[in-house]
C-alpha cells in the first residue's frame, strides 16, 4: 500500500527530473561554450516503492538519474520515443528521441521496482522571426565589437543595417546572419554585391564560411541566404595611397679584340690568295668601325680593338590613391607605333601590273604603370593586390622586316619590361620589398682559323676575342599609407615658383627659369610705406 505523502514526493522527484533536462545539439556530443554541465536527479534511499512521476522532455534533450544502489534491469515502453543509456551501475541517461509518450521502469538485482516515470517527449517549437533577428543582432554585437548593426525581419527576408569599421566586418556580419537561415537553403558562394560603402558604392565581397566559434542557434525556416539584404554602411571608408619605388642599376662591359689578315702568297707559279675575317659573335657586331691597318709586302692586317663600359640607372616612383576595396590604375609613358606587316594590292586588274604595299601599324604601351586594389582589413592592416610595370624601348632583340618590292627594311624595336604582380599584407606606413632580382650574365666567344689560332704567340693573328658582361640589380618597394584629405594650401606643386626667364637672361646668361633671389643673401629691408598693389582710377 502506498504510504501517505508519496504523491507529493513523486511530484518533487518529477520536478527535479524536469530541472535536469539539458539542451544539446542533435547529432553532436559536445555542449556549446559557456553552458553549465547537466544537473542530475538523485533518488534518495528508502524511496524505492513502485511510484511514478511525469517527466516532460524535448526532442534532443536528456536527463540524468542517479541511484543509491545498483540497477539490474531497465524497461522502456517505446524505444522510438525515448531511450535509456546506462553509463554505470548507478547512473542512467534518459534521452528524448521523437515526439510521443512512453514510460520507463528501473529494477534492482532482486527484481524490485526502484522507480518508474511517464515520459512526455515534445518537439522543439519553431523559432519566431523576432527571436531569430534578436539572436542575429546579439551574435553580431558579440563577435564584431564596436559595430552598430541591427537585424530586422521584413516580409520573408532579413535586413541588416547599421555601420561597421571596414568591409571585412560587413562581410563577417553577413556570414553570421547566413548561419541562422534554413540549413537546406542554397548558399551563394560566389561574389555578391552587398552594397557596402557610403554614397551607394557597391563592393564585391565573396561569401565564405561562417566565422569559427559561432554558437549553434535557432534557424529560421523558409529564409535563404539570398533573402538577406545587406544595407550595412562602412564608417569613414579609408583611402589608401600606395607608393611604389622601382630602382634598377645595370652595368655593361664589352671587350673586343681581333685581327683580320688579307694577302697573297706565291711560290713559283703557285699563288694563294687568302682573306681571314673573324666576327664578334658574343655582342653580335663590332662596337665601332675604327681599326688600325698595316701591311708588309703582299700581306695586309687590320686590328680591331674596342672596349665599352656603361651604366643604366632606372628609378620610378609612381604614387596612387584609391578607396579601400576599389581598383586604381596609373600610367606614365605612352604608346609607340610598330610595324605589323604589309597589306599589298595591285594597282590595276591588268596581269603583271605593279603592286603597292601599305604598312599595318599597331601601338604598344610603354612607361611606368601601376594597378592596385587595397582592402583595409583592420586598424593598421592593409591587404594589397599590386601589379606594377616599368618598360622602355631598346634596340636589343629588335627585328628587321624587309619592305616588299624594295631592298630596304624596317627595324622594329623591342620593349624591355620589369613587371611584378603579387598580393601582400602590410601595415600602414610600412615598407616591403615585393620583388627583387640580381642577374650576372657573361658571354665570351673566340672565333678564328682552326689550327692556326692555337699557335703560341702567332695564334692571336688568326682569331678574335669577344667578351660581354652584364650585371643587373632590381628592387621594387611598396609602402601603403592611410591618408586623409587636407586643405589645398598644405600641398605643394612641382611648378611652384617657376617662371620663364626674360629674353636677355635666356640669350646672354643661358638661364632656363627666372631667378628671384640668390641663396645665402639677406633680403633688402622693406622701407616702402606707401600704397601698393593694383592701380585704381
Amino acid at each position: 500500500m502506498m504510504r501517505p505523502g508519496t504523491p507529493m514526493r513523486a511530484a518533487a522527484i518529477a520536478g527535479l527530473l524536469f530541472l535536469g533536462a539539458v539542451p544539446s545539439v542533435a547529432g553532436t556530443t559536445g555542449r556549446p561554450a559557456g553552458e553549465s554541465p547537466p544537473q542530475s536527479t538523485t533518488i534518495a534511499a528508502g524511496e524505492f516503492s513502485a511510484r511514478k512521476g511525469t517527466v516532460p522532455l524535448g526532442v534532443g534533450k536528456s536527463v540524468v538519474v542517479d541511484f543509491p544502489r545498483d540497477i539490474k534491469d531497465v524497461l522502456v515502453g517505446d524505444p522510438k520515443v525515448a531511450n535509456a543509456v546506462i553509463r554505470s551501475s548507478r547512473r542512467v541517461y534518459i534521452l528524448g528521441l521523437s515526439a510521443g509518450e512512453t514510460n520507463i521502469f528501473f529494477f534492482d538485482g532482486d527484481g524490485n521496482q526502484m522507480a518508474g516515470y511517464d515520459l512526455e517527449v515534445t518537439e522543439r517549437p519553431a523559432p519566431t522571426p523576432s527571436r531569430v533577428v534578436d539572436d542575429i543582432t546579439k551574435a553580431i554585437a558579440k563577435f564584431i565589437p564596436g559595430s552598430a548593426v541591427k537585424a530586422e525581419s521584413v516580409g520573408d527576408g532579413i535586413i541588416l543595417w547599421g555601420t561597421v569599421a571596414n568591409q571585412v566586418e560587413a562581410q563577417e556580419a553577413y556570414d553570421i546572419a547566413s548561419h541562422f537561415v534554413a540549413p537546406n537553403a542554397a548558399f551563394n558562394t560566389g561574389a555578391n554585391n552587398l552594397g557596402v560603402g557610403g554614397g551607394g558604392t557597391g563592393t564585391n565581397v565573396s561569401v565564405g564560411a561562417s566565422p569559427a566559434g559561432l554558437p549553434t542557434g535557432q534557424r529560421l525556416n523558409g529564409v535563404s541566404a539570398s533573402k538577406i539584404v545587406n544595407m550595412i554602411v562602412v564608417r569613414d571608408r579609408e583611402q589608401i595611397m600606395l607608393k611604389v619605388v622601382v630602382a634598377e642599376v645595370e652595368r655593361d662591359l664589352v671587350k673586343q679584340l681581333g685581327i683580320n689578315l688579307q694577302g697573297t702568297l706565291g711560290y713559283g707559279t703557285a699563288v694563294i690568295n687568302f682573306n681571314n675575317t673573324n666576327p664578334f659573335t658574343a655582342f653580335g657586331q663590332s662596337l665601332s668601325g675604327s681599326s688600325i691597318q698595316a701591311g708588309w709586302k703582299s700581306l695586309n692586317g687590320t686590328l680591331q680593338a674596342m672596349e665599352q663600359a656603361g651604366v643604366i640607372h632606372t628609378l620610378a616612383e609612381p604614387n596612387l590613391t584609391a578607396i579601400s576595396g576599389e581598383t586604381a590604375t596609373f600610367l606614365a609613358g605612352g604608346e609607340f607605333p610598330i610595324l605589323n606587316g604589309y597589306s599589298c594590292s595591285a594597282t590595276s586588274s591588268t596581269p603583271g601590273a605593279p603592286t603597292t604595299c601599305q604598312p599595318a601599324i599597331e601601338y604598344k604601351k610603354f612607361g611606368v604603370s601601376l594597378n592596385f586594389t587595397p582592402v583595409v582589413l583592420s586598424e593598421g592592416r592593409i591587404s594589397l593586390r599590386v601589379l606594377t610595370e616599368v618598360s622602355d624601348i631598346t634596340s636589343q632583340n629588335s627585328l628587321s622586316i624587309p619592305i616588299p618590292g624594295s631592298t630596304e627594311s624596317v627595324t622594329v624595336p623591342a620593349i624591355r619590361t620589369r613587371r611584378a604582380d603579387t598580393t601582400l599584407e602590410i601595415p600602414s606606413g610600412g615598407s616591403l620589398a615585393m620583388a627583387g632580382m640580381i642577374q650576372d650574365s657573361t658571354k665570351h666567344n673566340i672565333n678564328g682559323l682552326p689550327g692556326l689560332m692555337e699557335l703560341p704567340v702567332l695564334g692571336p693573328l688568326f682569331k678574335s676575342n669577344d667578351y660581354v658582361n652584364q650585371r643587373t640589380e632590381l628592387m621594387i618597394l611598396v609602402t601603403p599609407y592611410v591618408v586623409r584629405a587636407v586643405a589645398q594650401k598644405d600641398l605643394s606643386r612641382p611648378d611652384d615658383g617657376f617662371a620663364d626667364p626674360s629674353d636677355p637672361a635666356q640669350v646672354l646668361l643661358g638661364r632656363f627659369n627666372r631667378i628671384y633671389g640668390v641663396g645665402g643673401t639677406v633680403d633688402p629691408p622693406d622701407n616702402y610705406r606707401g600704397k601698393y598693389g593694383f592701380i585704381l582710377d
